[in-house]
């Protein structure tokens, strides 16, 4: 969908000779590009159609607050308009240089935050769908049955996914010792995140039996490369976006419908749990996140479940037609 009309400079509108020396500046002394250009143009126009009558050398901070609220309220997006403070902000640093303007009115103005992307996460019955698959008995398939169950199990990031070795090793010569790895016996993969910071997390009865089936053929792939718990065809560490690709893959033979990436498996995982524990601490230390205010972005994604569960079994809920 486009983005709304925001209010723009009329083209009957001129610019000040100062902004045209500064686009000419642009042009002649930083070697911007003719798009670059027509884009601070614009932009320029915009702020002087927001302050008509105005001098820009004149303008203090709370006229550029005044424009921005206008521009947000046009339909502005939060992204545009933070292009646009940048570009206000360069054409005043300039001005200053030319000690034109004492203090730079647009320092310290910042766009409206972006409202939060709720994650995606997939229904149970899709997920359980999803990394239910039943493997064709080659190698490759044992192996993206293990990734899927272990990524929707554990909710790893796809970096610590790759990361793991099938058991902790030591140093060796120049070799670093493992600092991820599954631990069968404890039914655990031990990771290091984000931060360089550790957590042990519970591997699911599911997802071990899909590792055992996976390790028991490893070895027929993974010549090249003795640690790594996922190799590739070639027997190397698997990369990250092989993973992407053959997560993708599984979810579109199965027709979901939606785009699948190893994010939404984490997701997913997370949303689930909470819906059935409730325990909002526990979801953090699984996630690994450092702040439990990043975890509470789910608490949406759960009001969002409840709210559609109400809604069908309500029977005051339904709108009559």
């Amino acid at each position: 969908m486009a983005e709304p009309a925001a209010t723009v400079a009329s083209p009957a509108i001129a610019l000040p000779a100062l902004a045209e020396d500064y686009l000419h500046h642009l042009t002649t002394q930083r070697r911007s590009s003719p798009a670059t250009v027509l884009a601070y143009r614009r932009d320029l126009l915009q702020l002087t159609a927001l302050n008509p009558g105005a001098d820009l050398l004149a303008l203090a901070q709370a006229d550029i607050r005044r424009a921005v609220a206008r521009l947000h309220a046009g339909g502005l997006a939060p992204s545009s308009l933070a292009r646009t403070l940048s570009a206000w902000r360069s054409f005043y640093r300039w001005l200053g240089d030319r000690q034109q303007v004492a203090a730079n009115p647009v320092v310290g103005v910042r766009a409206p935050r972006r409202a939060k992307r709720l994650p995606k996460a997939l229904g149970v019955d899709d997920a359980v769908r999803l990394v239910s698959q039943a493997p064709t008995g080659d190698p490759l398939s044992l192996r993206d049955r293990a990734i899927v169950e272990l990524l929707y199990s554990s909710g790893l990031r796809l970096a610590e996914l790759v990361s793991l070795d099938w058991r902790p090793f030591a140093r060796e010569g120049a070799r670093p010792a493992s600092s991820s790895w599954l631990d069968r016996e404890a039914r655990e993969v031990v990771v290091t995140g984000k931060g360089s910071k550790t957590r042990s997390v519970p591997v699911g009865a599911a997802a071990i039996a899909a590792l055992d089936a996976w390790l028991a053929v490893r070895a027929t792939l993974a010549g090249a490369e003795p640690r790594a718990l996922f190799v590739s065809q070639r027997g190397r560490r698997i990369a990250p976006r092989s993973v992407h690709a053959r997560v993708a893959r599984l979810a579109k033979l199965l027709g979901l419908g939606v785009a699948v990436h190893p994010h939404v498996l984490r997701h997913s995982m997370a949303s689930h749990v909470l819906q059935s524990s409730g325990d909002l601490r526990a979801v953090q230390e699984l996630l690994g996140h450092a702040s439990i205010a990043t975890t509470q972005i789910y608490t949406q994604l759960d009001w969002q479940h409840l709210a559609k569960v109400y809604d069908a079994a309500h029977p005051r809920a339904k709108r009559r037609g």
